[in-house]
């Protein structure tokens, strides 16, 4: 299994390290050329979201990824990853590839010194989360976008169709149950 993980700015090289510790293949997206020799997954990291949008645009990245998006490959976007998959974001004008149907709220918890770590329920297991600058989700804007983890009242991650992102970040930590769960989403589309 081939996931490709894009490595323009973030936490980029934390997911590569838990997909090989789960015996999945990492391949860094840094330019055009990398999108060559295909890969089953894609993983939009962490980061600082307006950087990525703009570099995704200036290395002439953005429509090709959306096109992988749109053809069903599985993507799992983490917190500036779940703010550049959703369909709308309330406090930002930007909008970037909206594939994913919900409403988020960018730096949800506060700046920086709003960071935090706790214990939460993902998928029904209960998991170590790292949120930094975090989005939660504000609304779900599709009655298919599936809850698979909530924090104060607000989601924090979800799965629709090829699509998962959490606010929090799992790469963070050692518990590789977010990353079993994409890997085992692509397991499924691949026996299609």
């Amino acid at each position: 299994m081939r996931i490709a993980v894009l490595a323009l700015q973030g936490a980029f090289a934390e997911h590569e390290k838990a997909l090989e510790r789960l015996g999945a293949e990492s391949v860094e997206i840094r330019q055009k050329s990398d999108f060559t020799g295909g890969f089953d997954g894609i993983i939009i990291p962490g980061g600082e979201s307006t950087v990525m949008g703009k570099l995704l645009k200036e290395l002439d990245l953005f429509d090709t990824l959306l096109k992988q998006i749109k053809s069903g490959t599985p993507c799992y976007g983490t917190c500036a990853g779940l703010i550049l998959l959703a369909e709308e974001i309330s406090n930002d004008d930007k909008k970037y590839f909206g594939a994913l149907p919900v409403r988020v709220k960018r730096n949800a918890y506060g700046r920086q010194l709003g960071s935090f770590s706790k214990y939460g329920d993902f998928n029904g297991k209960e998991i170590p989360q790292v949120f930094i600058r975090a989005p939660y989700i504000e609304k779900i804007l599709h009655k298919d976008c599936e809850v698979l983890s909530e924090h104060d009242g607000f989601v924090t991650g979800v799965k629709y169709k090829n699509l998962i992102a959490t606010s929090f970040h799992p790469e963070l930590t050692d518990d590789l149950t977010v990353h079993k769960y994409f890997i085992e989403m692509i397991k499924k589309r691949n026996k299609k």
